[in-house]
């Protein structure tokens, strides 16, 4: 957790265990991005972390943000909620479920009443 007071993170832990998703990693560093406020990041002890096939979809090492709010406008962008599926061996097995995870739930509805609210925060 990177910003615990902001609205989205109320009531979350430190750390919680995700569902495996498709994961997205950035070609700029988000961090530099002064627009954003990064809410959430992958801990690095989960790392080897990854569901797919390919071995460059496994990651060793790295900052991958997963939640941040924009600063100019009152938008959320969650990496979560997106299962993963194995589309390469032509099965397009469902490979996790997202919303069976009580903690990403609480998230995506944190979201949604940070989204609807008159709060400035």
């Amino acid at each position: 957790m990177e910003d615990r007071e902001h609205p989205v993170a109320k009531n979350l832990p430190e750390t919680f265990n995700s569902s495996p998703n498709e994961w997205y990693r950035w070609e700029h560093d988000l961090r530099q991005n002064q627009d954003i406020k990064i809410l959430v990041s992958i801990d690095s002890s989960s790392f080897p972390l990854g569901t797919g096939p390919k071995p460059h979809e496994t990651w060793y090492e790295g900052y991958y943000p997963v939640v941040w709010a924009n600063l100019n406008y009152r938008m959320i962008y969650i990496n979560m909620g997106h299962n993963d599926i194995d589309y390469d061996s032509g099965t397009n097995r469902e490979l996790s479920f997202t919303f069976k995870n009580e903690m990403q739930n609480h998230l995506v509805v944190n979201a949604l009443n940070w989204l609807l609210s008159t709060s400035e925060n």
